[in-house]
């Protein structure tokens, strides 16, 4: 497959997390947990009559994320009627944009696997409500309206993707960027965010883009990649075989794990585009963009930025602890509690991440855990201090603080875990290990470097591993050395 390009383009559809629906009084509820058709009203039902209020906090959610993505916010934007018939859309058409969209020529920059750093141009984000979700049974279908009219912020990319991991790389920045900004909670499985690819491939000698077909409604970034992995597969084989690739609406089969053809691709002005005449034109001063700005939080790309220069971190470090917004900020109270940077980036990545999957709690829900941030600087207090050693604090002293609740000093005081440095306690240790493992002894005199780290454990053993690592290593190579000499 070496002669052929793979492009792909992404239509992001994310869900804005405002109280009210887009274009009325409606409360937003969540779509799975609630019961069906509970929060709905004249406007989401399409009953006649009824005229559409445009949601302010909505808006500016959207143009939060535009500025969030660099984008230009152009003073004039509009509303749109696209016209389709289908049962979750009970007026007959939905309002969107056309245009005149919120915002436009923005980018986002992606890490990929080789570290270099790639642009992904964003064309437009534009508003719209959303539709009601279909529930199919053998015996027919059944409609749900909570979702309909919930505001809905559509993102597309420019055709700049060209693998699927590519496309996953920039899904997930997507993501991060919406959690960081509080505009969309990123969860898939809900289907507040929800992906479709435009994929197509290309011979290396090709002038121009061959016909793409478009996947709808992916539910998680795994399915996303296997779709365009298949798709890509499937065009090629296509080609490959004298046929062509056919513009094409496609759903992805997660059970049997394979594309299905669901219709062939409408036009754009099939949907018979015009402006919405119940709303007005929506001016966009200046003003007001700088004022949202101005509530923008640091991004990802910011705080890794200030993770490296100003904490001293690798960029590999920076990108894990800033993927999620909670975890970024965890790791800043923890430094700000007194922790050092460096050591607080290694043990939240490790022994905290570690203790979380145990627990099967999810990153970006680590302000639920049951260690404070100031509780964990605390822990890492005691063990820059030398207080306890790196073995105690990380096997003992930080799952006693997750199942009790309590203080790292405490749970030191209580059990007697402080470190032992004294060097006459630590050298009658390093003796009575030397004289109980002559064997060991016997053969690292002969030449056997790597035994000394098992005298080294048996040591650690008997003073139930609060020995001071450095002063028992210091001690037995002393004594082996002097053993060395005697012979």
């Amino acid at each position: 497959m070496g002669e052929w390009k793979t492009v792909i383009g992404l239509e992001v559809h994310a869900e804005l997390e405002t109280d009210s629906k887009m274009f009325s009084r409606c409360p937003v509820v969540d779509s799975v947990e609630a019961a069906p058709n509970s929060a709905v009203d004249q406007l989401s039902l399409g009953m006649p009559g009824t005229l559409p209020v445009i949601n302010r906090q909505a808006m500016e959610f959207g143009i939060m994320v535009g500025l969030a993505l660099n984008c230009e916010i152009p003073p004039v934007n509009q509303f749109a009627r696209k016209n389709y018939f289908y049962p979750d859309l009970p007026k007959g058409y939905q309002i969107s944009q056309y245009d005149r969209p919120l915002a436009v020529n923005g980018y986002v920059t992606i890490e990929l696997e080789d570290g270099a750093a790639k642009r992904i141009r964003v064309r437009r984000a534009h508003m719209e409500e959303d539709t009601g979700k279909l529930s199919h049974f053998l015996g027919g279908s059944l409609v749900d309206y909570n979702r309909a009219g919930v505001p809905l912020l559509e993102i597309v990319s420019e055709p700049d993707m060209y693998s699927a991991d590519e496309a996953a790389r920039y899904a997930r920045k997507l993501r991060s960027i919406l959690r960081y900004l509080g505009v969309n909670s990123g969860d898939m499985s809900k289907g507040v965010l929800r992906f479709e690819a435009n994929v197509s491939v290309m011979r290396e000698s090709d002038d121009e883009l061959r016909e793409r077909t478009e996947i709808k409604n992916l539910n998680s970034i795994r399915n996303m990649v296997k779709a365009i992995e298949y798709e890509v597969r499937r065009q090629i084989k296509l080609y490959h075989s004298g046929q062509t690739v056919m513009p094409a609406t496609l759903g992805w089969d997660e059970a049997g794990q394979r594309i299905q053809v669901q219709r062939y691709k409408e036009r754009a002005d099939e949907y018979r585009y015009f402006p919405e005449p119940d709303l007005p034109i929506v001016e966009v001063s200046r003003e007001w963009v700088s004022e949202i700005r101005g509530k923008l939080p640091a991004l990802p790309d910011e705080l890794q930025r200030r993770f490296v220069e100003d904490c001293g971190l690798s960029a590999a470090e920076a990108a894990v602890l800033t993927a999620e917004r909670a975890v970024a900020g965890y790791f800043q109270a923890v430094v700000a509690c007194g922790a050092d940077a460096k050591s607080a980036a290694n043990w939240l990545t490790t022994e905290l991440f570690r203790l979380m999957n145990s627990y099967e709690i999810e990153r970006e829900d680590i302000d639920s855990i049951p260690i404070s941030a100031r509780s964990f600087a605390g822990l890492l207090a005691l063990a820059g201090d030398n207080v306890i050693n790196q073995g105690t604090a990380r096997k003992r002293v930080l799952p006693a603080m997750w199942e009790t609740g309590k203080e790292a000093a405490a749970i030191v005081e209580e059990e007697g875990l402080a470190q032992v440095s004294d060097a006459t306690l630590i050298g009658d240790a390093v003796e009575r290990a030397l004289e109980a493992n002559q064997d060991m002894v016997r053969r690292y005199l002969e030449g056997n470097d790597k035994v000394i780290n098992a005298i080294f454990g048996r040591i650690m053993g008997e003073l139930r591993g609060k020995g001071d690592p450095g002063v028992v290593r210091q001690q037995l190579t002393e004594r082996l050395k002097r053993l060395n000499d005697q012979r």
